[in-house]
């Protein structure tokens, strides 16, 4: 990990710079960039200019990262030229960290924003005990189903992957040409929520900086037991696999088909913007488990953004003052979601009667949806980590996917594909690497494979 470590000491050493940084030089206040793809920015924007004078934020609309937003960071970032905040997913902080690009925001934090973040949330932001962006929301993992057709076809909703698999032959059989879900052919970071709610753990670091080792077991056990379990599903023609994010996989939910979804909160709110006449059809229920035991209650995460102060930053402060006020502030959150219908959860959860009361919960009969993405926030696993290199990593994952969902291959073939090609690219980046569960005593080239 020597690129990391040489990472994190140029960013913990120009994390302090710039300490009066939030009282202006000259007349005037300190003037930030801000870029992000995530809607209603412009309006949050708007709102912190309109109640700060010290600091002022000049923000510029950029596309979704894998639509070209991050490869426009990353190009600023080189040109020594990039903005004073930009958004990341989760999985793209350790990439971007070890990059150079995102700087180390530890002594940032304030002691006040570090207790109001859920603690999850920041533990997915932060390696070898440093943080490199400030969480906006994290999305625990939830099902949202059809009630209408279960309940008028007489099958329960599932609460353990076992009784999912039930109530997926059940559908097959009491609904003609429907299937209780699409395993989406694009959804990697979906199967790797279905994995970390397992105790999966495909990345890892040992050491911190200095023992320089990342650890990689994205063929584990527990992600094994995910792959056979989906893959029997597949077999037996009781679940549909295509792309999701497509408008086969929207058509496939309008024309029910399809008759329900794996996903993360915010999903909630999607679902209402893409089918409204579907209001009073839907529900929200908690991810399957795969027991009620201790430890098999926990679940992952699936969506999600951040705020990182890069390192070309002149004004780190200033930017966590921005930064500080967006994720925290109940002003932010009521202007973001003043762009539209919205059920992202935040990562600071006393926003939650905010976003609550902003939601239309009569799409749902009127359900308690907060509430149930509040307790399914706290089961939220923080043993996660992502890798540093999540979008080349998916991106093998996902050309496997789609080659096992048309009978060539299978889904733990791909997932051993992925971390075969994950590997060098991790040496190319002057990395340590060691293949294995993150607290494994390291383990004999026999010893792997399994």
């Amino acid at each position: 990990m020597a690129v990391l470590a040489a990472a994190l000491a140029l960013t913990g050493a120009t994390a302090g710079c710039g300490a009066d940084s939030v009282r202006s030089a000259g007349d005037g206040p300190v003037h930030l960039t801000f870029w992000s793809a995530l809607r209603g920015s412009k309006e949050v924007v708007d709102a912190f200019n309109r109640t700060h004078d010290r600091v002022h934020v000049d923000f510029q609309q950029v596309p979704s990262g894998l639509q070209g937003g991050y490869a426009k960071l990353g190009n600023a970032a080189r040109a020594g030229n990039a903005p004073d905040v930009a958004t990341l997913e989760y999985p793209q902080v350790p990439g971007f960290a070890i990059d150079g690009v995102a700087r180390d925001v530890t002594p940032l934090i304030s002691k006040d924003l570090r207790r109001k973040l859920l603690p999850q949330s920041l533990a997915l932001t932060t390696f070898a005990g440093r943080a490199y962006a400030v969480p906006l929301d994290v999305e625990p993992m939830i099902y949202l189903y059809r009630k209408d057709v279960f309940e008028r076809h007489g099958i329960d909703v599932p609460r353990t992957w076992r009784q999912f698999a039930k109530a997926a032959a059940e559908v097959r059989r009491k609904v003609p040409g429907a299937r209780i879900v699409n395993l989406p052919t694009d959804g990697a970071p979906l199967f790797a929520g279905f994995s970390w709610q397992a105790g999966a753990r495909w990345f890892g670091t040992e050491g911190g900086a200095a023992d320089g080792k990342w650890r990689v077991s994205m063929d584990d056990r527990p992600t094994r037991r995910v792959a056979a379990y989906w893959q029997r599903l597949l077999d037996r023609g009781l679940i549909t696999s295509n792309p999701g994010d497509t408008q086969q996989g929207m058509a496939q939910l309008g024309n029910g088909t399809v008759l329900g979804r794996l996903t993360g909160a915010w999903e909630a709110g999607a679902q209402i913007a893409a089918h409204p006449g579907q209001k009073g059809k839907w529900a929200v229920a908690p991810l399957p488990r795969w027991g009620s035991g201790p430890g098999r209650t926990s679940i992952g995460t699936q969506g999600g953004s951040t705020f990182a102060v890069t390192r070309d930053s002149r004004h780190p402060r200033a930017a966590m003052e921005f930064i500080e006020w967006q994720v925290s502030s109940p002003e932010a959150l009521r202007a973001r979601l003043s762009s539209g219908v919205s059920s992202q959860y935040p990562a600071v959860p006393s926003l939650v009667p905010v976003a609550r009361k902003a939601f239309d919960e009569s799409y749902y009969g009127g359900q308690d949806v907060y509430g149930l993405f509040r307790r399914e926030a706290e089961r939220i696993s923080a043993r996660w980590r992502w890798g540093p290199r999540m979008t080349a990593t998916h991106k093998v994952m996902q050309d496997g996917f789609a080659r096992a969902a048309g009978g060539d291959g299978t889904l733990l073939g791909a997932v051993r594909e992925a971390q075969r090609s994950t590997l060098p690219d991790l040496r190319a980046l002057g990395l340590g690497v060691r293949v294995g569960p993150p607290d494994a005593a390291p383990k004999s080239r026999t010893g792997h494979g399994r």
